[in-house]
């Protein structure tokens, strides 16, 4: 079953949802940037989905578009709680973002680790998908 996060009635219900913010306390931030040819144009109106399987559904956190710059900034999402000293080995959790553009027909998953209060920037290169055979058959 798909779930929004902000479907709070369900997710209060959910034990394997709460045992999952239970153990991610923390916040983890996303920055998406996406263009066209390597960072040279942005790309206005990218679909943007993030989402985790927990348990037996999949919780959707975020959804939105990127802006006329084409980026989004600030998307928190849970993650566990920071390392108490240098030695301890950062734990993250991991989520998919799913990019979408429809004027290109471009589709794309990433998959984000995050760790408390660090900034991940995925950076989204969109690349049309093109029908080679309509040119190499002269049509």
């Amino acid at each position: 079953m798909i779930i929004k996060s902000s479907d709070i009635n369900v997710l209060k219900n959910n034990s394997a949802y709460q045992e999952f913010i239970s153990q991610n306390p923390s916040t983890g931030f996303v920055k998406v940037r996406a263009s066209f040819a390597n960072e040279a144009l942005p790309i206005k109106g990218l679909k943007v989905t993030i989402q985790k399987k927990i348990g037996n559904n999949t919780i959707i956190f975020y959804e939105g578009e990127t802006d006329e710059s084409g980026m989004i900034n600030g998307i928190k999402l849970p993650t566990p709680m920071k390392v108490k000293n240098n030695e301890d080995i950062p734990q993250f959790s991991d989520y998919e973002l799913n990019a979408t553009y429809e004027p290109s027909r471009f589709s794309k998953n990433y998959t984000l680790s995050l760790c408390c209060g660090i900034t991940v920037v995925q950076y989204i290169n969109v690349t049309p998908k093109v029908n080679y055979e309509r040119y190499y058959n002269g049509n």
